[in-house]
């Protein structure tokens, strides 16, 4: 079993000055989650190497014990400080695909042509994909088998307008992830801020904020499952 991560390579929130890229929660809850599963897992961004992490995500309030288990965990500092570039595995066979969310990815991924392709055909071929809080805004220029948006007529869920109203960045961001989703036709759903809120539309599993990344995670393990 191959389950293929993708972070962002993206480290600058706007014209701000301020650092941004992933979110350690939502890289560290899932990958644990496959790892514990008896996956292998591969990790990937745009640029290769090691992605940047927000440091905000660092902070004492955002401990969780997936991030403190990272932290003393050498083999898996290492391979995220040494990711695969995107573009050399994204044609490779997995079983299922996840992106951690952060901000950054609505700046680098949510335009880069590997991930869309990626996310295209994963979703066509059936594979498992999960994406959580603004992860989901990768899939804003993503299309289906009929050329119309991939999430159109689809229940989904990602970072909440209120949500990112609560941490100021609104109108920093290159669009809003709820609002993006809903353009795009999709059928989004939530549950209260910052609580675990998943959304499953087949193959696509989307979560709605930092405490839905383990949720979300265990959801897209459980499509790899035997019936």
């Amino acid at each position: 079993m191959k389950i293929l991560m993708v972070l962002t390579s993206h480290d600058t929130l706007g014209d701000t000055g301020k650092p941004t890229g992933f979110w350690l929660e939502e890289f560290a809850a899932p990958y644990y989650v496959f790892v514990d599963g008896g996956a292998d897992v591969v990790l990937a961004s745009p640029a290769g190497g090691g992605p940047p992490l927000d440091p905000a995500s660092e902070g004492d309030d955002a401990q969780t014990d997936a991030t403190r288990r990272f932290k003393a965990d050498t083999a898996a500092r290492q391979a995220l400080a040494n990711t695969h570039e995107l573009a050399a595995v994204a044609g490779q066979r997995f079983d299922a695909v996840f992106y951690p969310g952060g901000h950054g990815p609505l700046w680098d991924l949510a335009e880069n042509r590997d991930s869309i392709a990626l996310i295209e055909r994963s979703h066509a071929q059936g594979t498992p994909l999960g994406l959580v809080c603004h992860a989901p805004g990768v899939l804003r220029h993503t299309k289906n088998a009929s050329g119309g948006p991939l999430v159109h007529g689809l229940k989904v869920t990602g970072f909440t307008n209120s949500e990112e109203q609560a941490v100021g960045l609104s109108d920093v961001v290159p669009f809003r992830v709820e609002d993006m989703l809903t353009d795009n036709g999709g059928q989004f759903t939530r549950g209260k801020d910052w609580a675990s809120h998943v959304a499953i539309a087949g193959n696509l599993v989307t979560g709605q904020n930092p405490a839905s990344s383990a949720a979300a995670a265990r959801m897209l393990l459980s499509q790899l499952q035997p019936k």
